[in-house]
């Protein structure tokens, strides 16, 4: 621009190089580079929505492929779900116990021992029963977390769809950069 000025093109040619944290590198950027390349808000937002659900499932070491099988399958973004479900992985790991133990009050079952030691003791004296066990906390969890996804993921996608489009805007006019500059 001839006043001096700098126009939104230009814009990051200008300013100092941006450098992101991890989780921006890792969550935000990808998702702002399919905005770029043409992936529809509503879409990405459902994609999202279904990742971070799945991210949160307490079968642990499920989420990839039950991400990769769920997004294939609703004809969602399979880049988008499998960056929200890798994402959210620290709280599967916390929310795990708090599954299980929901569980066990919701179906009135026997409490999770949590301590190694009572574990290991079930496991020596009666190992199939442990088994048992371990698989009706595990089942109950599952359909407490399975509840929780049918109210989640549309709230979730809900929410994001206005801000991915308002983000959108942003991709367009060029008002985020989608790698940093070095």
């Amino acid at each position: 621009m001839s006043n001096g000025q700098t126009s939104p093109a230009n814009a990051t040619a200008t300013h100092d190089p941006v450098h992101h944290g991890w989780f921006y590198r890792r969550t935000v950027l990808p998702i702002l580079a399919l905005l770029r390349v043409g992936a529809s808000p509503r879409r990405l937002a459902w994609s999202i929505a279904i990742g971070i659900i799945i991210g949160i499932n307490p079968l642990l070491g499920s989420t990839t492929v039950l991400c990769l099988v769920v997004a294939w399958a609703l004809r969602l973004n399979v880049a988008a779900s499998q960056v929200a479900t890798h994402s959210v992985y620290p709280l599967e790991i916390l929310l795990f116990v708090p599954f299980l133990h929901i569980g066990t009050r919701v179906f009135h079952t026997a409490p999770l021992p949590l301590s190694a030691a009572a574990i290991m003791g079930m496991a020596r004296r009666h190992p199939l029963d442990l088994v048992r066990e371990l698989w009706r906390w595990e089942w109950h969890a599952l359909v407490i977390w399975a509840v929780l996804a049918v109210v989640a993921v549309p709230t979730i996608a809900f929410i994001l769809t206005p801000l991915l489009r308002r983000l959108l805007e942003r991709v367009k006019t060029r008002q985020y950069p989608i790698v940093a500059h070095h």
